[in-house]
C-alpha cells in the first residue's frame, strides 16, 4: 500500500510516537495502534513471495454481448444477500483511535453494501471499557458484520463464553477464528500454544449459535487444513493469502529482541500464495464457502479470485490508508474497486457474479 501523507497519519499517529519501539508488554490495545502505524509508514508486505494471480489473465471479450448498466455485483453468502461480493477484512480496534477507524469502515461498508470484518475483539473481552471501538452495528445495520478473535485463545482461557461475548459486543452475524501462529512467534506478546486448537474449534462451532469461520492473517490455508477445518463444523474459510501483509515483518519492527528481528527476515517470503489456495480448496472441496483475500489490489485481482472459486473477496491494508485519510477517501476506494471489477466482468461478458464463477476467460499466462 502506498504510504500516506504527512497530514493522514495522526488519525492514527500520536499513540505510536511516544515511544517508538513498543515494550514486550505493552497492552493490546496500544498494540493495535503501532499495527496501524507500522502498516502505514513500514515496508511490511512479503519479500519474494506474490498472491499469485500475476499468473492469471482474462482473454478479453470484444463483443461482449451484455450492456455494462447491466452488470451486477450482488450475491449471496451463507444466507446473506449482498450488494457487492467483497468484505472489508478484519484490521483493527481496541483503542480510541482504532474504534474510529473501525467506526468509519463500518459506516462505508453499510453505504456501498460490502460486508465487514473486526480486527481482533479480545481487547474489549478483557477489558469492557473498550467494547465501544468495535460496537460498529450501529453504523452498519444491515450488512453482515463478523466479529473476529485468534484461535489460539482457547488454549488461554477463551471459551464458548467468550467468544460470545465477542460476538455480542460486535454486533456480529459470524465469528471467525484467525489463525496467526508465525505472528505468535515473533511478537514479544506471543501465544504459542497452538496444539489440540483442532478439538477445540470443533467443540465452539457445534454450540456457539453463529456461523464460525476460519481465516489466516496472511500466509494461507492450504486444502489440507480446510478440509479439517471444514469437517469440523467450519462454516467457511477466508484463505488470507501470502502475497500481501506479512506479520513477521510487522512484528520485526516491533521486537527489541534482536535475534527475533533477524530471524524474521527469514520469513519474509514465507506462504501459500493467496490464488494458489483459493483454486486449490475449490477444486478440492466444491461445497466450501470460501473468501478470497490475502493481497488483492484492485477490482482486477477480485475478479481473478472469484473466478477461481471465491464466493467473496477481501480487502484489507490496502484500504487502511484511505480510511485513516477521511470518509470520502474511503468511499473513492471502494468506488474503484467495485468499478474495477464491474469493468473486468463487462470485458469478458460475465453479467452477474455467476456467471463469473464459471467463466472459461481466466488463463494462466504462458
Amino acid at each position: 500500500m502506498d504510504k500516506q501523507s504527512g497530514k493522514d497519519k495522526p488519525a492514527v499517529g500520536q499513540a505510536g510516537e511516544q515511544s517508538g519501539m513498543l515494550l514486550p508488554e505493552r497492552p493490546t490495545g496500544e498494540r493495535k495502534i503501532e499495527h496501524v502505524r507500522l502498516c502505514l509508514e513500514e515496508e511490511v508486505g512479503g519479500q519474494g513471495v506474490t498472491t499469485g494471480f500475476e499468473k492469471y489473465r482474462f482473454r478479453h471479450a470484444a463483443l461482449p454481448e451484455v450492456d455494462f448498466d447491466d452488470v451486477r455485483l450482488d450475491t449471496s453468502f451463507l444466507g446473506f444477500t449482498l450488494r457487492t461480493p467483497f468484505l472489508i477484512s478484519s484490521m483493527t480496534g481496541g483503542s480510541k483511535a482504532t474504534g474510529e477507524i473501525n467506526m468509519r469502515l463500518a459506516a462505508a461498508a453499510e453505504e456501498r453494501g460490502w460486508a465487514l470484518g473486526v480486527g481482533s475483539v479480545r481487547a474489549a473481552v478483557e477489558h469492557g471499557e473498550l467494547a465501544p471501538t468495535f460496537r460498529v452495528r450501529e453504523k452498519a445495520p444491515s450488512i453482515p458484520v463478523i466479529a473476529n478473535l485468534g484461535a489460539v485463545q482457547l488454549n488461554y482461557g477463551f471459551g464458548v463464553d467468550e467468544c460470545r461475548r465477542a460476538v455480542d459486543i460486535a454486533g456480529a452475524d459470524m465469528l471467525v477464528l484467525h489463525l496467526n501462529g508465525l505472528q505468535e512467534v515473533f511478537q514479544p506478546e506471543g501465544n504459542t500454544r497452538f496444539g489440540g486448537l483442532l478439538s477445540k474449534i470443533e467443540e465452539l462451532c457445534r454450540v456457539i449459535g453463529v456461523p464460525v469461520g476460519i481465516k489466516e492473517v496472511g500466509w494461507g490455508i492450504d486444502v489440507y487444513t480446510a478440509r479439517n477445518l471444514l469437517n469440523a463444523g467450519a462454516a467457511f474459510i477466508d484463505v488470507a493469502g501470502a502475497g500481501g501483509t506479512s506479520w513477521s515483518q510487522v512484528e520485526k519492527f516491533r521486537s527489541l529482541d534482536p535475534v527475533r528481528r533477524a530471524a524474521a527476515e527469514a520469513f519474509a517470503d514465507w506462504g501459500n500464495p493467496t490464488a494458489e489456495c483459493i483454486a486449490e480448496i475449490r477444486e478440492a472441496i466444491p461445497s466450501a464457502a470460501l473468501i478470497g483475500s490475502g493481497g488483492l489490489k484492485n477490482g482486477v485481482d477480485a475478479a481473478k479470485a472469484i473466478a477461481l472459486g471465491a464466493d467473496l473477496t477481501g480487502f484489507g491494508r490496502g484500504l487502511l490508508g484511505s480510511a485513516v485519510a477521511s470518509e470520502e477517501a474511503l468511499d473513492q476506494r471502494l468506488a474503484q474497486v467495485e468499478l474495477e471489477l464491474r469493468t473486468a466482468m463487462f470485458g469478458i461478458g460475465a453479467a452477474d457474479i455467476a456467471a463469473l464463477k464459471e467463466t472459461n476467460r481466466l488463463v494462466k499466462r504462458l
